[in-house]
């Protein structure tokens, strides 16, 4: 086996010697890609030896004051705030991809209407959502400053990221599944939601952490919708602010440096942790469905 992989990668090496611009694409991806991880862990090893000294006990404390500087009531709203976006745009963005793969014609005006337009929200930045949001969810619909407002303000924008890549992973599943399905009697909506999702549910995976990610990072939409106040609401009509909005906030105050660089830490620590979940979840799944 050792034999057949060196005898490959020779070959592939010659392959690239006499064709010069192969050569020069293939030596320019792996140089990208060793600047790629040398930022991220140059990045990653910076806000780790900043933090790491200055994580206490005191930075737990259920309630946040001026002494303490308390991350853990950001630490709620966040999870509050990840669930609560999540609760909305997941079953607008899965029912909505599951329309336009399985049951829209693939060339309607109506397709090309959605796409365009989850594209074009794609590419919106974040503080024009948090402008949109003040607007409609703080101003119009009199909400305030709440982590409702924030909640729907994030989950207009990972819908298009949701429907994108559960559209993707519907499409890779084989069509041989419906056809069988089909062909043991099942219709259309039971296929999609017993055989289709289920097989589907990996890629689908994917697209949430990658929400996931965006909504746990998200500061400029945050500040005009749900506030920046450093306490836990009673409910989610209440002003809160999550760790990355705690994190600008005492970076721009100035007197917080070094505690701002201990809640980075603590943020690299949860999305990792919600990263290697979401993995697993998804391996356990693509087991089940090969077994």
């Amino acid at each position: 086996m050792n034999a057949v992989n060196k005898v490959t990668f020779k070959q592939k090496l010659q392959n690239y010697i006499k064709n010069p611009a192969s050569l020069c694409l293939f030596i320019l991806v792996c140089v990208m890609a060793l600047i790629s991880v040398a930022v991220f862990l140059y990045m990653v090893i910076y806000i780790f030896v900043k933090g790491i000294p200055y994580i206490k006990p005191q930075l737990f404390a259920m309630k946040y004051t001026s002494d303490n500087v308390s991350l853990m009531p950001a630490l709620i709203n966040t999870v509050t705030m990840t669930l609560a976006s999540l609760l909305i745009a997941l079953p607008l963005g899965i029912l909505s991809a599951v329309y336009l793969v399985e049951y829209a014609r693939p060339k309607s005006k109506l397709v090309a209407a959605v796409r365009l337009t989850s594209e074009t929200l794609s590419g919106i930045p974040s503080i024009v959502f948090g402008l949109f949001g003040m607007l409609m969810f703080v101003t119009a619909f009199r909400w305030g400053y709440s982590m409702l407002a924030g909640a729907f303000t994030l989950a207009i924008m990972i819908l298009p990221l949701i429907m994108r890549t559960t559209e993707e992973a519907l499409r890779s599943v084989p069509v041989s599944f419906r056809e069988g399905s089909f062909a043991l009697g099942a219709g259309r909506l039971r296929t999609v939601f017993a055989i289709i999702l289920p097989a589907a549910m990996p890629g689908i995976l994917s697209g949430v952490i990658l929400a996931i990610g965006r909504v746990v990072g998200e500061t400029a939409a945050l500040i005009y919708t749900s506030g920046t106040v450093a306490q836990i609401p009673k409910n989610l009509m209440g002003s809160g602010r999550t760790l990355a909005v705690h994190m600008f906030a005492l970076s721009s105050e100035g007197f917080h440096i070094n505690e701002a660089y201990a809640t980075g830490v603590i943020l690299l620590i949860i999305v990792f942790f919600i990263n290697r979940l979401s993995n697993t979840i998804a391996k356990k799944l693509s087991k089940g469905k090969k077994q």
